[in-house]
């Protein structure tokens, strides 16, 4: 370890990057970075509260959501986390304590030194966390984690209130992708499906976080459009007339009119509802776009979106098994698909069947 604390102008520096970033990774990795550098500590981690909501399909009676306690998993580490999460006795000791908290070992975790993070209420939101080996945290140590902690509680608590924005939006563009459900019942389970495939490839082909949550949000509003189509098209029991299939082409241009009144959606997730019908061979609808000309996400979508088509039954034909329904989508790399995309989905189906 470096000895004494950090200059004052690294302490500026860590304060104008974390006031400035739009990630608690971004934020908080040079934090923790230069904790580990100036003190014995051999690991130091951020946990950050996550309130208990239900998951994705789960209907509990309210009263059961409302006395779920929040939990505390690690958010942010640097060297290997001491725990996945705080345990309770942990949570209830840093709520009560007004400076650093010394743990001894346990069978459970090593030696700790632990900062609480709390918000302007004097709620718990986190916890700054170091471990060491061996040996006691000395005087100027303690300093440097109260000193940074203070840091800490400014980041976190502005990008805690982010967080909650995105996740209100995100929760609010799953809502209109199941309303289409609620007029199909054929469809329903199909949006969080496609929606989770897709994240896993995107996933798979290393996209950015913010790259990410674009597909996932576009994947939850890519057929918004057919809230305006007439029963009569969208309920229509087997293939589609020459003028019905004119008609269901519209919703794409009709969906991307109804997503841009959304000023908060960023043009990644536009380009998956304006593109997922577009084929790499340039012979998709509404523009006829083909290869890289067509959106990365929209590319990725597409190939979802009809791998979970086939392998769900619809009134004019049964399910599909996985297995022949991935068949069609190979066959269609190169033509329909592009071919990278169905390399990472059938890695990620592999895994996942695995």
């Amino acid at each position: 370890m470096d000895s004494g604390p950090p200059p004052s102008e690294l302490t500026l520096q860590l304060t104008q990057v974390g006031l400035t970033a739009s990630s608690l990774s971004s934020a908080l990795t040079p934090v923790l970075q230069t904790i580990t550098r100036h003190t014995g500590a051999t690991a130091a981690a951020y946990y950050q509260r996550r309130d208990a909501v239900p998951a994705a399909g789960d209907r509990p009676d309210p009263p059961a959501a409302l006395t779920r306690d929040p939990s505390y998993p690690v958010r942010v580490c640097q060297g290997p986390a001491p725990l996945l999460t705080l345990p309770p006795e942990v949570q209830r000791r840093l709520s009560h304590e007004a400076d650093l908290l010394n743990l001894p070992p346990t069978p459970q975790h090593p030696a700790l030194l632990a900062a609480p993070i709390r918000e302007r209420s004097g709620e718990l939101l986190g916890a700054l966390l170091l471990t060491r080996s061996a040996g006691h945290w000395s005087s100027s140590e303690c300093n440097l984690l109260r000193t940074l902690s203070g840091l800490v509680t400014l980041v976190a608590a502005r990008l805690n209130a982010e967080e909650r924005e995105r996740d209100a939006q995100e929760h609010a563009l799953r809502a209109l992708g199941l309303a289409l459900e609620a007029r199909d019942s054929a469809m329903r389970g199909h949006t969080d499906r496609v929606t989770q495939l897709a994240t896993l490839v995107g996933q798979a082909m290393h996209l950015a976080p913010e790259a990410l949550d674009a597909l996932r949000w576009g994947a939850y509003l890519h057929d918004i459009g057919k809230l305006t189509l007439p029963d009569d098209v969208l309920h229509h029991p087997g293939p589609l007339t020459p003028v019905m299939r004119e008609r269901m082409r519209q919703h794409v241009d009709e969906g991307l009119n109804l997503a841009r009144q959304l000023p908060f959606l960023p043009p990644e997730a536009l380009d998956v509802i304006a593109a997922h019908h577009e084929r790499w061979d340039g012979t998709g609808y509404p523009r006829g776009r083909s290869g890289t000309a067509i959106p990365l996400p929209a590319r990725i979508f597409a190939a979802c979106d009809v791998f979970d088509a086939l392998t769900s039954p619809r009134a004019y034909k049964p399910a599909w098994t996985p297995g022949d329904a991935l068949q069609f989508v190979q066959q269609g790399s190169g033509t329909h698909f592009d071919p990278q995309v169905v390399q990472a989905l059938t890695q990620v189906l592999g895994h996942h069947a695995a």
